[in-house]
C-alpha cells in the first residue's frame, strides 16, 4: 500500500471506507509493519481512528473506519445487531453442489497454531458459525461463490468451506497441498452496506476484486 488515497472509496467528516489490499493488516503489533490503522492516522493527521470491523490480513475488500468516537459507537452497534452487512466473493477448488445453501457448524479456534476447526457438536470453547452461499459461476474445476455471513468467527469462511472439500484458492493455511494458482487468497469483501451514523442515510458500496483468481473465472449471474 503505497498511498492510502488509492484505497479510499468514500470519505466524509465522520467515516472513511477503504478497499483494503490483500496482505495488509488492519492492525499490527509490529511497529515495523504499516497497517491500515497507521496509514489512516497518517493520512488524516489525527490521533484517533475507530476500528469497528476487521478483515484478516490476506483478505481484500471493503472496510469502514470511524473518524470520531461518536461515529465509532454507532457503527459498532450496527455490526453487533446486523444492520451493517458485508458480502464476500470467493473462488474455491471444486464444483460446489448444491448451487445455493446454508452452512451451519460449530467452530473452535486453535490459538497456538492460529487455525480453526469444525467440531461435530457444541463443546467447550466452540462457537456457532452460519453462512449462506450462492454459486455464481463454475470453470475449470473451480467455483465462484457469493457469501453472506450471519456470524463473524475466526477464519469462518475458510474453515467452513475447506471442511466440506471446497478450499479457497490461494489458501496456504487450509489448502497447503494445492498448487500456486494465485498470488493471493481468493476472498474479497466486495459489498458493504450501513446506515450513516449521523445522517441516517442507507449507504452501499461495491468493488471489483483485484486478485488474479477472480479475473480468471467468469460469473454466470447477469446481476453480478
Amino acid at each position: 500500500m503505497k498511498d492510502l488515497r488509492e484505497c479510499i472509496v468514500y470519505e466524509d467528516d465522520h467515516l472513511i471506507v477503504c478497499h483494503k489490499p490483500p496482505g495488509i493488516p488492519v492492525q499490527s503489533a509490529d511497529v515495523r509493519v504499516m497497517d491500515l490503522e497507521c496509514a489512516c492516522l497518517e493520512y488524516l493527521h489525527q490521533t484517533y481512528i475507530g476500528i469497528v470491523q476487521r478483515l484478516d490480513q490476506p483478505v481484500e475488500g471493503l472496510l469502514v473506519l470511524a473518524k470520531t468516537k461518536k461515529a465509532a459507537g454507532e457503527l459498532s452497534r450496527q455490526v453487533q445487531d446486523g444492520r451493517m452487512k458485508k458480502i464476500y466473493l470467493a473462488v474455491v477448488d471444486g464444483s460446489v453442489d448444491p448451487s445455493e445453501g446454508m452452512m451451519q457448524d460449530h467452530l473452535i479456534k486453535d490459538s497456538r497454531n492460529r487455525i480453526g476447526h469444525v467440531v461435530p457438536q457444541k463443546i467447550k470453547g466452540s462457537k456457532e458459525a452460519k453462512l449462506h452461499y450462492r454459486v455464481l459461476g463454475r470453470q475449470d474445476g473451480k467455483s465462484l461463490l457469493e457469501i453472506h455471513l450471519y456470524t463473524g468467527r475466526f477464519h469462518q469462511i475458510r474453515v467452513q468451506l475447506s471442511s466440506r472439500g471446497y478450499p479457497l484458492i490461494g489458501d496456504r493455511k487450509y489448502h497447503p497441498q494445492g498448487n500456486a494458482q494465485t498470488d493471493s487468497l481468493a476472498l474479497c469483501a466486495y459489498k458493504l452496506s450501513l446506515i450513516h451514523p449521523v445522517s441516517r442515510q442507507e449507504m452501499c458500496w461495491e468493488i471489483q476484486p483485484r486478485g488474479s483468481a477472480f479475473s480468471a473465472l467468469k460469473t454466470e449471474d447477469p446481476q453480478v
